[in-house]
């Protein structure tokens, strides 16, 4: 079973996200992934694993199976519009449960600061330009 978790590790936005704050993606009909993944996290810091809230997202209401969602390789949160588009960091404690941190807070800023934690960037939405 392929595994969306990281441990110790703290995910910052993408290079070339818009928003200088964390922002609530907009509410819409039939609800986006992101407003369901920022819905499930807002006020449950390290209550779900990266693979709890992927599959409850993008597998659950689908009607698949844990097992067969994983069965194959799934995007992490570094490609997720939390990270690349809304300015939501997000951190993966010691046991692999996370939660989101806004880009404009002192918690983003001591966490991307953090050597002790594995720091990687979310994945940009563009391709970058020559000589960028």
């Amino acid at each position: 079973m392929h595994s969306t978790n990281y441990f110790d590790t703290f995910i910052q936005i993408a290079e070339d996200c818009p928003e200088s704050t964390g922002v609530v993606p907009p509410e819409k009909e039939p609800k986006t992934a992101a407003r369901r993944a920022w819905e499930m996290l807002s006020g449950h810091d390290y209550e779900y694993t990266s693979d709890d809230v992927l599959y409850a997202v993008n597998g659950q209401h689908k009607g698949l199976s844990r097992e067969a969602f994983y069965s194959a390789g799934q995007p992490c949160f570094r490609a997720s519009p939390l990270t690349k588009r809304y300015g939501w960091g997000i951190h993966h404690d010691r046991d692999g449960k996370i939660a989101l941190v806004a880009r404009d807070s002192a918690r983003y800023r001591s966490l991307s600061e953090d050597t002790s934690l594995k720091q990687l960037r979310a994945m940009r939405s563009a391709k970058k330009k020559a000589g960028e």
